[in-house]
């Protein structure tokens, strides 16, 4: 086996695994899996804006025990 033929098959491998990807990548089961990941930054900022508003809320009935 001449490394030339090793070179053309390791290309056509290549190939089939980069459109198998590409198939996965962009078929409709893995739309709502990835518009979920999309949006995790944001949830991360909801939990945050609730936390702050129960820490305020807290420390605010804090004040009105003491």
């Amino acid at each position: 086996m001449d490394i030339n033929v090793f070179r053309g098959l390791m290309s056509v491998i290549l190939l089939l695994a980069f459109l198998g990807i590409v198939y996965w990548a962009y078929s409709k089961k893995q739309k709502k899996p990835f518009d979920e990941a999309a949006n995790l930054p944001f949830a991360d900022e909801d939990e945050d804006e609730k936390n702050h508003n129960q820490d305020e809320s807290s420390s605010l009935e804090n004040k009105k025990h003491d």
